[in-house]
């Protein structure tokens, strides 16, 4: 019986093992093995997997199970000629061949070990890995690549229920964003004084005059950008060592404003707290009022904003963010930050929050806002 089901395989005769098969004992492991033969055949793949992972865990013949181990690897083969096809396919389009991100969004706690089964699978690591990558809050920078090859996995990924998106550089190269210095008003048509880069970093161009309505805004982006200054510290066996360490933090909140194509973004650094509208809010007994600190200043100003913008959603999700993009310091490299801290050495952190923004501003996915 066993060689008429081989010689019916080999022949490409399968409703003649199927009906050979019906025939035996469907609890002996061989006949087992052989239906997960015919699912390999007939490109049913998983469920031929399931099956030689089962003979795998429960039978007790070396032969049986080298015979799936086998199969396993040749599923395993499979996938991945499929995969390394397509790929190639997919990058066959010259536009398909520019670099670009592939980002992970967030992904109900329920649901994840569920996905990251499935994320396995597509993306060939292990299923204890794909959870760890999978995020709970907010986005994941997760590869770069040839937008192509991200789009590749990335519509596989979503036709598992994991929500993903990727982007083209060239795309986040070209967002604009305006410094707003200060409001004007903000009551009614909001009417803000901004500066733009030109002529390169850390070059801004002349003020001028902005105006929106507060329901123009799509969303609200917060993050804190340290600030390093090198400092002059003793190692254990008392000699002095110069190094860089956190003195303060920046405040830094964008505004996006699909309507004119741009995101506005505010800083504790920039806005000048002196002219244009003055914010006024009620002291408590936590946060008692001074103007005459920049802290209380940014707090009032954080609150107006919040008053305003109370139906817009809020990321502020970044530092982790930020931790999986320091992963791809070639990409950071090509970023403009449009940030103007005065630093000693340029920092990953600032690159690092233009694309946290930008890839919010370009393409907010349906995932839990953080």
């Amino acid at each position: 019986m066993i060689d008429s089901i081989e010689a019916a395989l080999q022949g490409g005769n399968y409703p003649e093992v199927t009906r050979l098969l019906g025939t035996l004992n469907e609890q002996d492991p061989w006949t087992q093995f052989y239906w997960a033969r015919l699912w390999e055949t007939t490109q049913e793949s998983d469920r031929a997997e399931a099956a030689y992972r089962n003979l795998l865990r429960q039978a007790d013949s070396p032969k049986l199970t080298l015979a799936a181990r086998q199969g396993l690897e040749r599923l395993q083969t499979q996938r991945t000629q499929a995969r390394k096809q397509a790929i190639a396919e997919a990058i066959a389009e010259p536009h398909n061949t520019e670099p670009g991100v592939l980002v992970l969004a967030a992904i109900d706690p329920a649901q994840k070990t569920e996905a990251a089964q499935a994320m396995a699978k597509i993306m060939n690591i292990e299923p204890y890995s794909a959870r760890m990558l999978l995020p709970s809050r907010g986005i994941r920078l997760y590869r770069t690549g040839a937008v192509g090859e991200l789009e590749f996995y990335g519509r596989q990924l979503n036709d598992c229920g994991i929500p993903a998106f990727w982007l083209p550089l060239s795309l986040l190269q070209s967002v604009t964003v305006h410094s707003i210095q200060y409001f004007e008003s903000v009551e009614g048509i909001v009417r803000a004084i901004v500066q733009s880069d030109e002529g390169g970093p850390r070059t801004l161009g002349a003020e001028r005059a902005l105006q929106f309505a507060w329901t123009d805004i799509a969303a609200r982006v917060e993050g804190q950008l340290p600030i390093f200054e090198e400092v002059v510290d003793r190692d254990a066996r008392g000699k002095l060592l110069r190094k860089e360490k956190t003195q303060d933090r920046a405040n830094f909140c964008d505004l996006h404003l699909p309507a004119q194509n741009c995101i506005l973004r505010i800083s504790d650094a920039a806005y000048q707290f002196n002219r244009g509208e003055r914010f006024e809010s009620e002291a408590t007994a936590d946060f008692p009022l001074n103007r005459s600190t920049a802290w209380a200043n940014w707090r009032q100003l954080s609150l107006v904003l919040s008053q305003k913008l109370s139906q817009q959603p809020v990321w502020a999700t970044f530092e982790p963010f930020a931790e999986t993009a320091f992963e791809h310091p070639d990409l950071l490299s090509k970023l403009p930050s449009h940030i103007n801290l005065f630093r000693r050495e340029d920092s990953n952190w600032d690159p690092a929050f233009q694309l946290y923004s930008a890839l919010l501003f370009l393409k907010s996915p349906d995932a839990s806002l953080g």
